[in-house]
């Protein structure tokens, strides 16, 4: 009978298989065809399991196309009952999302979703933990932190880690829940199982993150356990550890001293013979504490990691916490992560570019990774311009011409943008490397008469950096340009040019060419553009106070003063001062012929008198400054110091300095100012290191990790099942323990005793064995049925109910 009732029972599974098969395989060539409401409740409202399914299948469907599902509330809570764990599934997957919409209802489904959690079968145990906790009714809340505290006892990790998962969902239902919260997190945290643990640390930095304290006696065991967490906790217990790590190790240094010797030993090694002293050298060495250094080795088989952000969280570990040696064994991951996609490409670059801002000379040997390629997009080859000149003064003399190779090239292309970035990162390159400016000025020369008005004028404004870096030997360059101005049309080269002229305007006195360039843009000062007029009535200014200066000169003040009367008739000798009353002198004054004015000076007045006119207002107000500042005799000093004085030599900073300040890994490292100052809403930067003194015990870290206390009721693993046999078998009688009596008796067992021994025993334990057999039967009989009447009893009352 009982084969024949298995046959029975694999013939209708088959059938329901061949069913569902038939009506997939429909579904998958044809669209599904649309029910109506009362047919989808005909179908979650049937006894039969398949027609459930198919219901509940069409209303998630509908609840992911953003189709109201409201009206199906009741008729799908009723199945949460159902013994069929797929059905259970969908249930609380609708549940999930419907709840918070009828709070009333699916409190009805409460009851039963605590029975589930007493289910033989984990996977329904963890589920309806997380429904249960995922239900946003606030009524809950003490149910919720019940079954929390229910999971934590649970002999499966599956069930242990959903119980980790829903603390911090707990929280948010109820914040008055936390200190029991706390407690369950401090069990979690100890959990021997990885998975539980890094889960446990994820609902820790969601909850409670400043409080530090009850991570100390799980420090090190989270430490060993974190290699074999998965990414996400890995992401998480790597967060952690940093902070922890921050607040609890004190930066410590020690100096070391270094025997500096000359090379060179005595025939015999007796260098005092010869009286060489060797010369030390104190260099400061980093201190590491052995808990953090515990951390720093555990952690570093992660770099080979699949995931991209751990490799990024690791090296941000090292980079914060470690030493140079530490930091080095992290850019070569870092490095091959280039190989990966364009969006972690463009991640792992800003990533790249942080690091090598502290430490370029260890990303030297990895330069051909950053050379641009034809099918890198615009974000990612700039980032590579960028490390190309981060790297460019650590670099020998090969590999720099290389990069200026490969950077000559670009600013040669067709990509407008690309060449612009070019000609700047040469520019850096050259300001980084006195060795290399001449080749770099050559380069940039060349771009000046490009048909690019914007691409001439920042080859004009790099070119205008490398010469203040050394104004005596550039005299000529600056020539150079000046013969450009009749080919240069963009406004801002145009101005860089006048701009340099009028720095070199008072070298070789008369022979300067910036009095014969003035007189050249006079001409067309009408037709010029604001940036470039402002800088010809600078260069005017400047040309007229070297004239001043060199000639001694201060202009003529046409004002009577007591001192020297306006008369046109004084005498040279005699009363002066005074009018000859009685008579005409036999002498009289002749005035002298007025000289002819110097052709700057009628240049300045003629600058003065068009900047006069212009319709700019910044044009009018500059000029009257230099005006007034050089009409005055006692203000030509202070012209010149406004002037002349010596320009600071510029420095174009790398594009992301600005980033420098924000945490590896971050997202406010990748988008930079455009997030702020202090970064995205919500970073939070790295705390800064202990003082000494201040940190928390070590000792703290010592305490033995606590045990979970699990529920005595649950089923026994056969593994402690072997354990309690090895402890019982030690305790046993000298009869039963390797052929050893008790301390008196130090005989041991012959072979003839041990078979005797095993045929009695084996004899006895049959006899026993049948006789268990037999009365153990008929107990599972009875028990079987008593259990299968109080099961159906309950599923039949628990639907009636529903269904009231």
């Amino acid at each position: 009978m009982e084969s024949v009732s298995r046959i029975s029972s694999l013939l209708e599974s088959a059938r329901e298989l061949t069913l569902d098969a038939a009506q997939s395989a429909r579904s998958s060539r044809s669209s599904p065809k649309t029910m109506s409401t009362a047919q989808i409740k005909k179908l979650l409202d049937s006894r039969n399991d398949r027609e459930v399914l198919e219901g509940l299948r069409r209303v998630i469907s509908m609840m992911y196309r953003s189709q109201p599902c409201l009206p199906f509330f009741s008729s799908v809570v009723k199945n949460v009952a159902a013994p069929n764990i797929e059905i259970k599934k969908l249930v609380y997957i609708y549940l999930l999302s419907h709840a918070e919409a009828e709070p009333d209802l699916a409190l009805l489904s409460i009851n039963t979703i605590q029975k589930s959690l007493s289910d033989s079968n984990p996977q329904v145990r963890a589920l309806a933990l997380k429904t249960m906790s995922g239900i946003r009714v606030p009524v809950i809340s003490q149910i919720v932190s019940l079954a929390i505290k229910k999971g934590l006892g649970d002999m499966s990790p599956y069930v242990r880690k959903a119980a980790a998962l829903a603390v911090p969902k707990c929280y948010r239902l109820d914040p008055g829940t936390l200190p029991q919260l706390l407690e369950y997190l401090g069990t979690l945290l100890g959990d021997k199982q990885y998975f539980v643990a890094g889960a446990a640390v994820v609902a820790f930095l969601e909850i409670c993150p400043e409080r530090l304290d009850l991570v100390h006696k799980h420090y090190r065991g989270l430490v060993k356990k974190l290699v074999d967490m998965d990414e996400w906790s890995q992401l998480a217990t790597l967060r952690l550890m940093t902070i922890y790590s921050r607040k609890c190790f004190p930066r410590r240094t020690r100096r070391v001293k270094k025997s500096k010797s000359n090379g060179t030993e005595g025939f015999y090694g007796d260098d005092d013979e010869q009286g060489e002293e060797e010369e030390e050298t104190v260099e400061v060495v980093e201190v590491l504490d052995p808990d953090l250094e515990l951390l720093l080795k555990s952690i570093k088989p992660l770099l080979q990691s699949r995931n991209s952000a751990v490799v990024v969280a690791v090296a941000r570990c090292y980079v914060n916490l470690g030493t140079q040696e530490y930091v080095n064994s992290s850019i070569g991951p870092l490095i091959a992560l280039l190989r990966g996609p364009q969006d972690i490409q463009h991640i792992a670059l800003y990533n790249i570019v942080s690091v090598c801002l502290t430490r370029p000379e260890a990303f030297v040997k990895y330069a051909s990774h950053f050379l641009v390629r034809a099918t890198d997009p615009s974000q990612v080859w700039e980032l590579k311009l960028e490390l190309l000149t981060l790297i460019f003064p650590h670099c020998d003399a090969y590999l720099k011409s290389i990069i200026l190779n490969e950077l000559e090239h670009f600013s040669g292309g067709s990509d407008k943008e690309l060449v612009r970035e070019a000609v700047r990162a040469i520019g850096r390159c050259a300001q980084s490397d006195s060795r290399t400016s001449a080749r770099c000025l050559r380069l940039l020369l060349k771009q000046i008469t490009s048909l690019d008005g914007n691409l001439a004028a920042e080859s004009l404004t790099v070119i205008r950096h490398l010469i203040q870096q050394d104004p005596a030997s550039h005299t000529n360059t600056v020539i150079r340009l000046a013969k450009n101005l009749d080919t240069a049309t963009n406004p801002r080269a145009r101005a860089s040019i006048i701009w340099l002229v009028g720095e070199f305007s008072g070298i070789d006195g008369e022979n300067n060419i910036a009095p014969d360039v003035l007189r050249i843009l006079a001409k067309g000062f009408a037709d010029e553009a604001e940036p470039a007029k402002l800088q010809i009535v600078l260069l005017a200014a400047k040309v007229y106070l070297h004239h001043l200066n060199r000639s001694d000169i201060q202009p003529e003040v046409q004002k009577p003063t007591p001192q020297s009367p306006a008369y046109d008739d004084l005498p040279s000798l005699g009363n002066e001062g005074f009018r000859d009353l009685d008579g005409p002198s036999d002498t009289t004054y002749q005035a002298p012929e007025p000289e002819a004015e110097h052709p700057i000076v009628i240049l300045w007045n003629y600058i003065l008198l068009l900047a006069r006119y212009d319709t700019s207002y910044d044009l009018r107000d500059r000029t009257r400054l230099y005006k007034a500042l050089l009409a005055v005799p006692s203000s030509t000093q202070l012209a010149s110091l406004m002037l002349l004085a010596p320009k600071p030599v510029p420095h174009t900073p790398s594009p992301s300095e600005s980033r420098t300040g924000f945490t590896l890994g971050s997202a406010s490292l990748v988008v930079g100012e455009e997030g702020g100052v202090h970064g995205l809403q919500g970073y939070e930067a790295l705390p800064d290191w202990v003082k000494p003194g201040n940190e928390p015990n070590p000792s703290l870290r010592d305490a033995d990790v606590g045990t979970v206390d699990y529920d005595k009721t649950r089923i026994v693993p056969a593994g402690e099942r072997l354990d309690s046999a090895v402890r019982d078998t030690s305790t046993a009688s000298p009869s039963k323990t390797n052929g050893f009596g008790a301390a008196g008796l130090g005989k041991e067992k012959k072979l003839e005793d041990w078979l005797a021994e095993s045929e009695a025993e084996e004899e006895e334990s049959g006899e026993e064995s049948s006789e268990e057999d037999a009365e153990e039967s008929e107990e599972e009989e009875s028990s079987e049925e008593v259990s299968e009447a109080e099961e159906e009893s309950d599923d039949d009352n628990e639907r009636d109910r529903l269904v009231k």
